[in-house]
């Protein structure tokens, strides 16, 4: 997976030749599901080649289409190479030039422009006429980007409902498609991406853990891969697509076929946790004294949040806490055992029986502790940590001279809400079996 790769993108957005101009805009629109790149004349006329259809530049990123902006202006250079891409196979979207935005050889620069266009666009109005082929290419004109795309059979490359909060990018390697997908919303979502991969075997990666898991539920039709995910509250995850070995046929497998192919079964992506112990504590809250946090460690019964107390050392306290407490594991499971730590405000590490088994920052606030627990009694150490902001509220009361905390940009004042912070859970330990 260290192998260098390339962004996939389907279209690139020429951004004129008007100085000064270091990017451009997305004119036509680009449907949900489509990745993009802005390029400049200077890259087309001096990197870009056709190759299998596709406009390609040397480092091997290439585009199913170039769309250019709504200018009457093109340098006769640039055109001459646009021409000659689109003879070679490329494709283009957006209307003819009318004359050379230079006055250099003017007015013979115009008067070639405006033979060129009338070869490459030819009856291509954008009203009447919407497409023509030219040489081995095509010329489009008039059409949204929907529509363009569908011209050329260009599928998405991840499917996406319009309205789903999920963004994505798609790089690729030569053995593996990896697909980065963020939830962007504070709600989990359930959804079905449909990628543009086929015959290959999807898995899971999380980026937060570095843990991967086979995704053994998602239908293929030869062209496209729909798969089953979740993901929590701005959760993100790597769906990675790998060769798929020993399948006879995997461009028309059905989901069976391809399970049986690569060893995979079930019936769900996400098998429904199963919960072997509640952590209800006590709890032994040990905070750093120096950071003007409880002298002595806080035992509680109860998780709270910080900024709720009613002791300023604690409701104003920035820094870190380490949280202590013992469950009682009665049997191996023959499943994976997970800690669960409910909601965490920020971020936190864990240590199982000394050892430590990871950190979490995000949701899910789950780790897995499968080798690190032990049959009888366990010692969960969870150490958690929040940011500045509560104690530059609480010192904000404090006269100027006698605030140990400064920031040089402090937005809050005496009057801001606090932060929630600390272990919130409900902690337990969970059974999950992703082989089901």
């Amino acid at each position: 997976m260290l192998q260098q790769g390339l962004n996939v993108a389907d279209v690139c957005y020429f951004i004129g030749e008007d100085t000064p101009k270091m990017t451009g805009i997305t004119q036509p629109v680009l449907p949900k599901g489509y990745q993009f790149d802005y390029i400049n004349a200077e890259v087309i006329l001096r990197d870009m080649t056709v190759k299998d259809g596709m406009l390609t530049l040397p480092h091997g990123t290439s585009y199913r289409m170039l769309v250019l902006p709504e200018l009457k202006t093109m340098r006769p250079g640039l055109l001459a190479k646009i021409k000659q891409l689109v003879a070679d196979g490329g494709v283009i979207l957006g209307p003819r030039p009318e004359r050379s935005p230079s006055y250099e050889d003017y007015p013979h620069a115009d008067e070639h422009v405006r033979d060129m266009a009338g070869q490459l666009w030819g009856d291509v109005d954008g009203v009447q006429t919407r497409s023509a082929r030219f040489g081995k290419g095509l010329v489009l004109n008039g059409m949204d980007m929907a529509e363009a795309l569908a011209t050329v059979h260009c599928l998405p490359d991840c499917a996406l409902e319009v309205d789903l909060p999920v963004v994505y990018c798609h790089r690729r390697l030569p053995d593996a498609d990896i697909y980065f997908l963020a939830n962007q919303s504070s709600e989990k979502v359930a959804f079905s991406p449909v990628f543009r991969v086929s015959g290959r075997q999807p898995e899971l990666w999380n980026p937060a853990t570095g843990t991967c898991r086979t995704l053994n539920v998602y239908e293929e039709n030869g062209e496209t891969t729909a798969v089953p995910l979740e993901l929590e509250p701005l959760e993100s995850a790597f769906v990675v697509f790998k060769t798929v070995k020993d399948a006879t046929d995997t461009a028309t497998a059905t989901h069976a076929e391809m399970a049986e192919a690569t060893g995979g079964s079930g019936s769900t992506n996400y098998p429904e946790p199963q919960t072997v112990a509640v952590l209800s504590g006590p709890w032994t809250l040990t905070f750093d004294s120096a950071q003007r946090g409880p002298a002595t460690p806080v035992v509680t019964g109860t998780l709270f949040d910080w900024s709720t107390s009613e002791d300023d050392a604690v409701r104003y306290y920035s820094g870190k806490v380490i949280y202590q407490t013992e469950f009682d594991l009665p049997e191996p499971a023959a499943s994976s055992l997970f800690i669960n730590l409910g909601d965490v405000m920020v971020m936190a590490k864990v240590k199982v029986n000394g050892k430590e088994v990871g950190g979490v920052w995000t949701a899910p606030y789950r780790l897995d502790i499968s080798d690190a627990v032990q049959t009888g009694n366990n010692r969960i150490e969870v150490s958690v940590v929040n940011t500045w902001m509560n104690r530059l509220i609480g010192d904000s009361a404090l006269a100027p001279e006698e605030r140990p905390t400064w920031s040089p940009c402090n937005p809050w004042n005496v009057s801001s809400p606090l932060q929630k912070s600390g272990l919130l859970g409900p902690v337990s330990i969970e059974a999950i079996d992703y082989k089901k």
